[in-house]
């Protein structure tokens, strides 16, 4: 006792803290020891995460807005509203499934399941891969699995397990060995009992009060459509263009295309008045009823290209030495993902992106074309930048956009119109080292007068573009900016 009494207040001290010390570290440890695995926090003290996304609030329109529902006649307005609403839910049947809710992995769960990637092809059985139970030992081991768009089947041993549901829709499996139960879920199969292409179903996972859902995606093989590019560029691409009253400048078109790309097949679709044949090699000409318009007769074209990729230009373009189609088909080919690719017409780098909000359902969303918009640039490519439209001097891959079509109900007002439905679908970009020239405008004939009274729309032709827009995209305002 001496000895204690002899120690100086600096040595007491020190034997406090490690006391202090030694009491933390017991306390920590005791209480990780209580928070394993095996006993989860009181679901009283979780809040219940959200299944859903929250539907869309209302958007709020750009400054400079048209607003559509002005444009729509007001004796039509409630019954086209109507209508819009019930094929805006048929669009979501098409386009949306169970794969789109929200789905949260819990903390402090004993289950292992995939989370992504477990895709099946349609009432076709396979294997649910990496389904296994990680827990403390227990007297009995009992789990069940649920889905709502197929049945679930494992291969059932002769003892030491009980099975319920097996080819059923909800799977109950028990097994005092924790082994065997791991075999079982390990050989657990899913198949879909409904036909569908592409839709998907959620599958459920419980054991004791832990419960996992993880996504299946059904979907139906298809077959890749591959192109043979050859080794030349005429058979990388064709070139495709839309005529109307222009012949002059067609021709001048063409003697330049040949100037540069003597074996190239071009397309022509031609709803001029009085048709007039253009002779040549590698020319196909088809004519369409007169002033079908401008969309109607960019179809035309696209529908009839064989090759990977077409060049889109105008009937009055001219090419340069700096047309040169091969720096286009290299960025396509060096980045795959990609559907457009514009290029520069006199020098003129034109194109936009699209800030689209997609708004209260009854209401339609907000739309603003932004001129010169862009994101980042290409990797590897510095002088092409990704944004949602170009101008109409582009190389696009030819299955992509046939997929999304040209609405031939544009006849004068179209370009932008294009992009704005291929967006979300179209991966785009621009580039600037890439130029085309323009024609000079001739006013000289008869045709170039009667053309003119066509290319600029009448105020009627407008107002069908915004009602088109307020039915067809579901829109409440537009802006182009």
């Amino acid at each position: 006792m001496m000895a204690v009494y002899n120690r100086t207040p600096l040595q007491i001290a020190v034997v406090c803290v490690f006391i202090l010390l030694a009491f933390y570290l017991y306390t920590l440890h005791y209480s990780a020891g209580r928070l394993t695995p095996e006993a989860p926090i009181a679901p009283k003290l979780r809040s219940k995460p959200p299944s859903q996304h929250p539907p869309p609030a209302p958007c709020t329109c750009p400054s400079g807005s048209v607003l559509l529902k002005d444009h729509i006649p007001k004796d039509q307005y409630e019954e086209l509203v109507k209508r819009r609403a019930k094929e805006l839910q048929n669009h979501k049947a098409r386009t949306t499934s169970v794969l789109s809710r929200l789905l949260f992995a819990l903390p402090n769960s004993p289950l292992q399941y995939p989370i992504q990637g477990f895709t099946v092809r349609p009432l076709t059985s396979s294997l649910i891969p990496g389904l296994s139970l990680h827990a403390e030992h227990r007297s009995s081991y009992k789990v069940s699995l649920s889905v709502s768009k197929g049945v679930l089947t494992t291969e059932i041993p002769t003892e030491g397990v009980k099975v319920q549901g097996d080819g059923e829709s909800r799977l109950i499996l028990e097994s005092s060995s924790l082994l065997i139960l791991n075999d079982l879920l390990a050989n657990v199969s899913y198949t879909s009992t409904v036909y569908h292409v592409h839709t998907g179903d959620l599958a459920s996972f419980q054991f004791e009060n832990h419960e996992a859902v993880f996504p299946i995606t059904i979907k139906q093989l298809h077959l890749p459509v591959l192109y043979d590019i050859g080794t030349d560029i005429s058979s990388h691409v064709t070139i495709a263009t839309k005529t109307f009253l222009r012949y002059p400048q067609l021709k001048v078109l063409l003697s330049s295309i040949r100037r540069f790309y003597g074996n190239i097949e071009v397309v022509i679709a031609d709803d001029s008045f009085e048709p007039e044949h253009i002779p040549g090699e590698h020319i196909r000409q088809y004519f369409m009823p007169p002033a079908q318009g401008w969309f109607a007769g960019r179809n035309l074209a696209v529908s009839q290209v064989t090759t990977k990729y077409f060049l889109w230009v105008d009937d009055d373009f001219v090419f340069r030495e700096e047309t040169k189609i091969e720096k286009l088909v290299e960025v396509m080919e060096a980045v795959p993902e990609l559907d457009v690719l514009g290029g520069t017409v006199q020098g003129n780098q034109f194109h936009f992106s699209l800030i689209y909000e997609e708004g209260e359902e009854n209401e339609g969303g907000c739309l603003y074309r932004k001129s010169k918009g862009k994101f980042h640039s290409l990797p590897g490519y510095p002088q092409c930048s990704l944004a949602d439209g170009v101008v109409n001097f582009f190389l696009a891959r030819t299955d992509a956009v046939q997929r999304v079509g040209f609405d031939p109900k544009l006849q004068r007002v179209a370009h932008s119109e294009f992009f704005m439905d291929g967006l979300g679908s179209l991966l785009v970009a621009t580039c600037g080292h890439v130029s085309i020239g323009h024609q000079p405008k001739t006013n000289n004939n008869k045709d170039a007068t009667r053309y003119k009274s066509f290319r600029h729309p009448s105020s009627s032709d407008s107002e069908f573009k915004l009602q088109l827009h307020f039915f067809k995209n579901n829109l409440k305002c537009i802006r182009y900016g």
